[in-house]
């Protein structure tokens, strides 16, 4: 027992200490591949990365079973993964630009988007790693471990296996030895930019939601101490945060449109999804932070705030105006007459108006009714009308007969859409607060979208779940909570 118990000890401590030799590795054969442009040793550098990727994925098993310090075994873990992850990711960053400028010369304009989005990626990787220390500094000193959301969670698991991917992609050398390994490798570092866009979109979405779930949770604890009870002050500093959350569901909008422009319509369509779970987690973390509370002293609220005019704002950005403009994009180039003589612009700008107009009544509506809609929600209604071009996209660059149905379909839905989000007597369940009560929900959905964006059937997948929420209330209503009338009788 005690001989296994040794050996146990000893594969622990070269899974947990053995990733940064790899990654520094990795770093000298980067160096070297920039300088001598040598295939052998980008494939050597390839292997050392996904060599640690791979301690990475068991070496929390082996952690959790080193016996006679699980605590120090745990906290060594996670101080290898800042020690690996501020190594390769700005290394990955400086050979996305170098492989821009020496491999690729005669590069477009989507090719320097790609390399200008991985420096942003990069970053946001690396503050998250730094707030997520400081949020566990904090709070062990004062309580119990933090505990993990599901994007704490994904980033855990994903992180090593994208950081090797980017890695074999960056500092790709096309020509290398004949052999299967190379072959392979050199497959990974020629992926398309479509796939590589999808995760590194949903990587950036784990990430920024990660930080968003530890603000969530225990921003509200280090600001108290923080603005020494000053509550003024509390409440100007906490709404940074939903703020700034409210400005990436409008940016991740913006950024729909520009990959629709470019045809990437699966791209734009997660993008969209970034948008939702933003819109989503700027409220939930505005009340967790009790923002939306009246200050305590102050008679009279002031009747604008910065932070509802944000979220009217970008909602109107993300989820009226941009799915119009996809759908007008999309349908007004199609060269099929009778797609031709649809009237593409009045349904845009009809679901547009639609759109706003269900916006501002939900601001001003003086009646909500708690985990429930009134009207389907703009969200759903953006994901639902985008989910059929996507299918549409593709038949149009088939060029199979179902163009013309699909044509019809997205135009047919446009509308439907438009009067879904005005049927106001229709209550909607609040999916975003129905996620956080069921469990059960929450996870299936986040499994249901993992299968649907790594699947040819990502618009399939998501345009049935939206059918469904659309028709939704016939069940649901069940659900409503009594009338006053109805708990007085």
């Amino acid at each position: 027992m005690k001989n296994k118990l040794h050996i146990s000890k000893k594969v622990t401590a070269l899974l947990v200490y053995g990733r940064p030799p790899l990654i520094f590795g990795g770093l000298c054969c980067a160096i070297a591949v920039m300088w001598t442009h040598n295939p052998v040793l980008y494939t050597l550098g390839v292997v050392l990365l996904f060599t640690s990727m791979a301690f990475d994925l068991v070496d929390g098993w082996f952690a959790a079973r080193f016996e006679p310090h699980p605590t120090l075994a745990h906290l060594a873990d996670r101080i290898m993964d800042k020690v690996v992850y501020a190594m390769i990711f700005p290394l990955v960053a400086v050979g996305m630009m170098w492989r821009l400028v020496y491999i690729t010369p005669d590069y477009h304009k989507t090719d320097l988007f790609h390399a200008i989005f991985i420096l942003i990626l990069c970053v946001i990787v690396l503050i998250r790693d730094s707030f997520a220390h400081f949020i566990r500094g904090f709070t062990v000193g004062r309580g119990p471990e933090p505990e993990n959301s599901e994007f704490t969670r994904l980033r855990t698991i994903v992180a090593a296996p994208v950081a090797a991917l980017l890695y074999a992609t960056a500092f790709y050398i096309p020509e290398g030895p004949p052999s299967k390994l190379y072959f392979w490798i050199s497959w990974l570092g020629n992926l398309p930019l479509k796939g590589l866009f999808v995760i590194e979109i949903i990587f950036l979405v784990i990430n920024l939601g990660s930080i968003a779930g530890y603000c969530r949770k225990y921003g509200t604890a280090f600001l108290n101490e923080l603005c020494l009870e000053n509550d003024r002050l509390r409440r100007r500093i906490l709404s940074f945060f939903p703020n700034g959350l409210t400005v990436m569901n409008a940016m991740m909008g913006l950024l729909s449109v520009w990959f629709a422009h470019q045809g990437r319509i699966r791209e734009a369509y997660l993008l969209l999804i970034g948008a939702a779970v933003f819109d989503k987690l700027d409220g939930a973390m505005a009340r967790k932070l009790g923002l939306t509370e009246p200050l305590v002293g102050v008679d009279k609220p002031p009747r604008f705030l910065l932070g509802s005019i944000l979220d009217d704002i970008s909602d109107g950005i993300s989820f009226c105006i941009v799915p119009a403009w996809i759908y007008y994009m999309i349908l007004s180039d199609a060269s099929e007459s009778a797609i031709a003589g649809l009237p593409v612009g009045i349904v845009a700008l009809v679901y547009a108006v639609a759109g706003i107009g269900r916006l501002i009544y939900f601001t001003i509506d003086t009646s909500p009714i708690p985990g429930f809609f009134k009207g389907m929600p703009s969200p759903a209604g953006a994901l639902l009308v985008v989910a059929p071009l996507i299918m549409f996209s593709q038949a149009s660059q088939d060029g199979t007969q179902s163009i013309v149905f699909w044509g019809y379909l997205c135009t047919g839905i446009m509308i439907l859409a438009s009067i879904a989000m005005n049927l106001y007597p229709v209550r909607y369940l609040h999916l975003g607060r129905f996620m956080d009560q069921r469990t059960w929900f929450r996870q299936t959905s986040i499994i249901l979208l993992l299968v649907a964006v790594f699947s040819p059937y990502l618009g399939y997948i998501c345009f049935l779940y939206l059918i469904l929420y659309l028709f939704s209330p016939i069940v649901t209503r069940q659900m409503l909570p009594p009338t006053p009338s109805q708990k007085d009788g």
